[in-house]
């Protein structure tokens, strides 16, 4: 109820009087950028101006090497995890398992492609001989680039951001985890100094995909994130997205849920 109630706050008050602070360095075709993406990103700039709030360029020196950083300690926070899935206290248990190995196997085997790969990777980082080449260093790293936001955040109330670099992309089209991973170059760093952020609707790609922006704020303050997402997404320059394809093996309809469900019972009936 309490960000509910920011929302619509937020959404009355308006943008004037906050200031927004955006890292133009970061926005740059080096890190995959496009430029329709960064283009959406100025026009919700020019949006915002108009409508009362101060923009100002930040610095966050170190927010290109979250990801690296952060998938480093998400492997290794994954290997560490899913080590308890054995088939014993956690995970299905195997009924034709004839031992031990073979239950931890068939237990194991059931994880996904990219569970089994951030379990592979995170227990290699997490290694005695490269623990303090890679563990520590991202340790590091994370404490830099939280700092980074707090410094930035000190004179700004929220920090603007695309959400992706490119446009959504049609499902199965990048099939390289390593693309993938790139992808979330504006979205790890946030996540890596914990601090709150918010994505919405900003505007559409020349193919007429969605884009979106996102906002960042002050640690353990929501409200007034949600509050000020709540009055730029009254303002925002954002067409409409264009009807989505419907999906090979659509889901039924309610009319078709509720025709397949069993009836009621009456009372007293089990």
């Amino acid at each position: 109820p309490s960000l509910v109630n920011a929302a619509r706050t937020g959404r009355d008050a308006g943008v004037r009087g906050q200031t927004i602070g955006v890292p133009r360095a970061l926005l740059h075709p080096s890190l995959g950028l496009r430029d329709d993406v960064r283009a959406v990103l100025a026009s919700l700039q020019a949006t915002l101006e108009r409508a009362g709030a101060r923009v100002v360029d930040i610095e966050l020196p170190h927010a290109s090497h979250a990801v690296a950083a952060y998938y480093v300690l998400c492997t290794a926070e994954a290997s560490s995890n899913l080590a308890r899935f054995d088939g014993v206290r956690y995970g299905p248990r195997a009924a034709q398992a004839g031992s031990i190995g073979e239950l931890y196997e068939q237990t194991r085997a059931l994880f996904g492609d990219e569970v089994k790969r951030r379990i592979v990777l995170g227990s290699w980082v997490l290694s005695a001989g490269y623990y303090e080449a890679y563990t520590r260093r991202a340790q590091k790293v994370r404490r830099l680039v939280a700092r980074d936001f707090e410094r930035a955040l000190s004179s700004c109330d929220a920090v603007l951001m695309p959400v992706s670099p490119e446009p959504a992309w049609a499902f199965g089209q990048k099939a390289d985890p390593l693309s993938m991973y790139l992808a979330d170059v504006f979205t790890v760093p946030p996540s890596l100094a914990g601090l709150p952020s918010l994505s919405l609707p900003a505007g559409v790609s020349r193919e007429g995909l969605p884009v979106g922006a996102q906002l960042i704020g002050r640690a353990y303050d929501e409200a007034a994130l949600v509050a000020l997402a709540s009055a730029v997404e009254a303002i925002a320059p954002c067409a409409p997205s264009p009807p989505s394809p419907p999906l090979p093996h659509s889901p039924p309809s309610l009319a078709d849920a509720s025709a397949m469900a069993p009836p009621a019972s009456k009372p007293g009936e089990r």
